[in-house]
């Protein structure tokens, strides 16, 4: 049935939400260049990726103004429209955290302490793990809808989805064990920097979070 709607009414709907997903990883990928300079003190170089995070992020913003007015309306779609709505604003959320902790960052030329930064780094990279999961997860969309969301490649979206829930409970592990470095060190450190690295660390733990957001909702859509 899928198969014969989908040829009906032209191409799958939901291929501006792989493009969309695409846009939100690239976004999140400029976290790890971006704190290595932050790091190093370079805050030209960060300034850089910085404002390569805004572009990724405004993009993803226009992608999704494109398809919130563009998905189609019809009843002739295995999934309700509201929920590939709600993906969509799920996905968007990656992009923002990313922002949001880049410009917190930058705002205040906010350092990340020597002393935790081999681990914050990995902390970073775990979380950019996450939305290339989430990426590698939406992207079995467009398989999905011309299965039907039926037979092996649901199997096949189930696996991808336990695989980024085991990813995001390792960046909540990485981000206990960073919060306990950080108090640790805090009273070395100017007191309103140690807030906002608080701050930092939750914001950048929200990238995980999100992604897994990502599969809760593909879930949802595996249960049509």
């Amino acid at each position: 049935m899928a198969n014969v709607l989908a040829n009906i009414f032209g191409s799958s709907p939901v291929k501006p939400l792989e493009k969309h997903i695409n846009i939100v990883y690239r976004c999140a990928k400029q976290l790890h260049g971006f704190f290595v300079a932050s790091i190093d003190g370079d805050w030209n170089k960060a300034m850089t990726f910085r404002d390569e995070i805004a572009r990724l992020e405004h993009s993803a913003d226009d992608v999704k103004k494109q398809i919130r007015l563009s998905l189609p309306k019809s009843l002739f779609m295995p999934v309700p429209r509201e929920d590939l709505l709600e993906l969509l604003l799920v996905q968007d959320k990656i992009a923002n955290r990313t922002k949001d902790v880049s410009g917190l960052v930058i705002g205040r030329k906010l350092q990340i302490p020597s002393q935790i930064a081999d681990q914050f780094l990995e902390f970073v990279d775990r979380n950019i793990d996450a939305a290339k999961q989430a990426r590698k997860s939406v992207r079995e969309l467009d398989e999905l809808f011309t299965a039907g969301f039926r037979g092996a490649e649901v199997d096949l979206v189930s696996g991808l989805i336990e695989e980024l829930d085991q990813i995001e409970t390792d960046t909540d592990d990485k981000q206990a064990a960073l919060r306990g470095a950080l108090f640790e060190i805090e009273k070395s450190l100017n007191p309103i920097d140690a807030i906002f690295m608080y701050q930092v660390i939750e914001l950048t733990g929200e990238i995980a979070d999100m992604a897994e957001r990502v599969g809760r909702r593909l879930e949802l859509l595996l249960s049509h």
